[in-house]
């Protein structure tokens, strides 16, 4: 999964209406005006951008720009993460390879791990009654929630941790030997 799309996916998600309006206003110098009127969602809009080229993972002048006009700081500081973090530069099957084998080592025993990473009952029953009869798309559910949650404070390492305190020490290897292997597939920077 890109990123940057999530990270857009969840910028269009925190915004109201009267924001939603404020940005297309905005965006009337890059997109045609047929265009706009359709745009129904901060997602739709923001596809536009991407189809214009006005917004990439690595050109985020105009979006960032755009954020602070409607003096959304939050999410301008969200925007700045992601730029400092270089997550653009980042393989998109890491995140998803390591999430692929935790849910398929863990299991039943998901709650024991997410309840480990600081997850609220009231989260889970959330996730579990969106998701009722599929154990797999819970924990994946749960584990981008964690990530959405803590930021760019979510860390493998935090994962692996609680995956050992939870006696789930075959499934933390597993995580490990994925962050070596991957770590050793870079390319060193000079």
């Amino acid at each position: 999964m890109d990123p940057f799309l999530t990270l857009l996916h969840s910028f269009s998600s925190s915004l109201s209406a009267g924001e939603l309006r404020d940005l297309k206003f905005l965006c009337q110098d890059k997109i045609g005006k047929r265009k706009l009127e359709s745009v129904q969602s901060g997602a739709e809009l923001f596809n536009f951008l991407l189809e214009q080229q006005v917004i990439s993972s690595h050109n985020v002048d105009f979006l960032k720009t755009m954020l602070m006009a409607i003096k959304r700081e939050d999410l301008t500081t969200r925007l700045e993460h992601f730029v400092e973090e270089g997550e653009a530069n980042v393989p998109d099957d890491q995140p998803d390879s390591t999430a692929d084998i935790i849910c398929e080592n863990v299991g039943r025993d998901w709650k024991m791990l997410v309840r480990k990473l600081g997850f609220s009952e009231v989260k889970m029953d959330r996730i579990i009654a969106a998701n009722p009869l599929n154990l797999k798309e819970q924990l994946v559910q749960s584990l981008r929630e964690w990530q959405k949650w803590k930021g760019k404070d979510a860390k493998v390492t935090d994962l692996t941790k609680a995956l050992r305190d939870c006696n789930m020490n075959l499934v933390a290897d597993l995580v490990e030997q994925k962050l070596v292997a991957f770590s050793c597939s870079k390319p060193k920077s000079l």
